[in-house]
């Protein structure tokens, strides 16, 4: 095209040269459309383009509608046609030209970055979280372009290299992304008899490349990220892109494939969850191996930080949850704690409030309430100043039971009343059931706190707890019905109706078993077993307070102190010999739910707890 002309008249002649060539028969086909397109319009100037082709469908669309000559209508309505076709074909090649764009933005970045930039900036333009991300191809392309950079640098030729070999590892590995599933029966997480079942000791089966494949083993065998590092003598650029690409394209693949199982009550949400978390508790603990400040650490906690953000504004983000079943292995059990330190890096965002939120819940599982509360208050501060106001009810939410926790019941019933009219003033139901059941259960143990004996003082804090358990139903919200069960079972322990108490316990036990939330099934069996031991069924109290008593161990909650010192007292009562036939005749209840290894550590967990004592 000539320069003299200007550009927008040069697309205008372009697209009438179009509907010339169409209406004598000359194209035959719209794939001819699209060519012309590709080699017409330069990258870069679509919008004037865009602009050009708006102005002709307009005007021709005028000339349809106003003309009453039959063969001139006819003919502009098959000018109209055509340059419909043209829009068409356009979308498909304003496509093509973005993609092209960003592998040339892409290499461009690259190679015009610092030394030791470069690493952070592929990290970048990779951002799964970009409006336009690059998909496995387009990353090929960039692979390719790079190499024309190798011998000015030898950096160039170590990512090349490391796409290259990340895309063929993960296209090894695509085909056994869920086959595991089918093989583990039992349970469905990242948990697993070490070194033989579950997804990590299936892919290091399955995988040929060395650093990927002594990963994979390494999570088997139930190993943290950082005794890995700590094992490396050296690993390259290319070790490292190669790694990360076959990481991340595991952790998205399961998260999709996860995002459409919505009915399947051991798949679905709870496990795309799970997923986020196990992958960014591994980036973290990868920079923790590595070091923060080092090039590699700093890398790792760019990626998990680009997990997190690709988690966070999800539907179901767990804003009031976070220990999840499948969230298992013993590497794993304290692991959301790696978070916190690559988060203090990062400015007050949506995001951000919202992670804080799910450290905060993490903590009081742990039974660190202070930290709880610092979390839940730099949250509620960041999503009220960002304008989330699910997460600033959440946040007070947390707050209140927090309190409750550190037997703060003024504090806590502050914090939820202040969450009720919040949630609903905003029209957030799920802040709403939350509310009420927190206002509740505060109520009842400021109540128990002040020894206030009379059943009608608990009335109206009961009345708050089945108004929220009404509204969960409505919802089909099964986090917040967990929770209000368990709240309800221990407003009837504190009143002395011990029947009620156990009847809403094993319901709450049995609902959040269906959540996910295993700090909330080890407290409800932990109740339980109180409440049971109170009735006289000591061998229903050995049953729930054994299983309690692992649970929270196993997500290390100090609360499972307190089943482990019932039991301690049952040993004493019936003799240990007594105990332990009670123990065997649930032995296939209690394998049913953690297996051979949990039933066989149980003895061991009472000794250390005997030992500490």
């Amino acid at each position: 095209m000539s320069d003299s002309v200007p550009l927008r008249e040069q697309y205008i002649a372009l697209i009438d040269e179009i509907v010339v060539t169409t209406l004598q028969g000359k194209i035959s086909s719209t794939e001819q459309v699209y060519q012309i397109l590709l080699e017409g319009v330069t990258a870069g100037t679509g919008e004037v383009f865009e602009l050009a082709l708006s102005d002709r469908l307009t005007s021709t669309q005028e000339q349809v509608d106003r003309e009453t000559d039959s063969l001139k209508q006819a003919k502009a309505t098959r000018t109209l046609r055509a340059i419909k076709t043209i829009q068409t074909q356009w979308q498909r090649a304003q496509q093509q030209h973005k993609a092209t764009e960003a592998i040339a933005t892409a290499v461009k970045e690259i190679t015009i970055a610092p030394t030791g930039e470069r690493l952070p900036t592929f990290l970048r333009v990779t951002d799964p979280n970009q409006k336009q991300p690059l998909n496995l191809q387009q990353l090929q392309q960039v692979s390719k372009s790079l190499q024309q950079f190798a011998q000015a640098d030898v950096d160039f030729q170590q990512i090349s290299e490391g796409i290259s070999r990340g895309v063929a590892t993960w296209g090894g590995l695509q085909e056994y992304l869920i086959s595991w599933m089918y093989e583990q029966r039992e349970t469905v997480g990242f948990g697993g008899v070490p070194g033989e079942t579950g997804p990590w000791a299936l892919w290091a089966k399955k995988v040929n490349s060395p650093l990927p494949q002594a990963l994979f083993h390494s999570f088997a065998m139930e190993e943290s990220a950082i005794e890995f590092v700590q094992r490396q003598r050296s690993i390259s650029l290319s070790d490292w892109i190669e790694l990360t690409l076959v990481l991340q394209y595991l952790q998205r693949g399961l998260v999709n494939w996860f995002d459409k199982q919505p009915y399947n009550v051991q798949a679905g949400s709870k496990l795309s969850i799970s997923t986020f978390l196990t992958f960014a508790v591994i980036w973290s603990q990868l920079a923790n191996g590595f070091g923060i400040d080092t090039i590699y650490g700093n890398a790792c906690s760019q990626v998990m930080l680009q997990i997190l953000r690709n988690f966070a504004p999800r539907q179901y983000f767990p804003l009031y949850g976070g220990i999840f079943a499948s969230f298992s292995g013993s590497y794993l059990r304290d692991a959301l704690n790696y978070l916190d330190e690559p988060l203090r890096r990062v400015e007050g965002t949506q995001e951000k409030a919202r992670i804080l939120t799910l450290l905060g819940y993490s903590q009081r599982a742990l039974g660190d309430y202070a930290r709880s509360l610092e979390f839940h208050q730099q949250a509620l501060e960041i999503a009220r100043n960002a304008g989330d106001r699910p997460c600033e009810i959440a946040n007070l939410n947390h707050l209140s039971r927090t309190c409750v926790a550190q037997q703060n019941y003024g504090t806590a019933i502050d914090h939820s009343q202040r969450a009720l009219i919040l949630s609903r003033q905003a029209g957030d139901k799920t802040g709403e059931a939350y509310a009420l059941v927190n206002l509740g259960y505060s109520e009842v143990m400021q109540a128990q706190q002040q020894e206030q004996r009379e059943p009608e003082t608990y009335e109206m804090a009961i009345n708050y707890l089945k108004q929220g358990l009404r509204l969960s139903e409505q919802l089909g919200d099964v986090q917040s019905k967990a929770l209000c069960l368990s709240s309800l079972g221990i407003a009837y322990q504190v009143i002395g109706e011990s029947l009620n108490s156990v009847k809403y316990l094993e319901d709450g036990f049995k609902t959040a078993q269906i959540s996910g939330d295993l700090y909330l099934q080890g407290l409800n069996l932990a109740n339980l077993a109180q409440t049971n031991y109170s009735l006289a069924n000591f061998s229903r109290a050995i049953y729930t307070g054994c299983l309690g008593m692992y649970l929270l161990n196993q997500i290390a909650s100090g609360e499972w102190r307190k089943p482990a010192k019932l039991l301690t007292i049952l040993q004493r009562q019936m003799s240990g010999e007594a105990f332990q036939e009670v123990l065997a005749e649930h032995r296939q209840k209690i394998i049913s739910i953690i297996g051979v290894d949990g039933y066989d550590y149980i003895p061991q967990l009472l000794e250390e707890y005997n030992g500490e004592t």
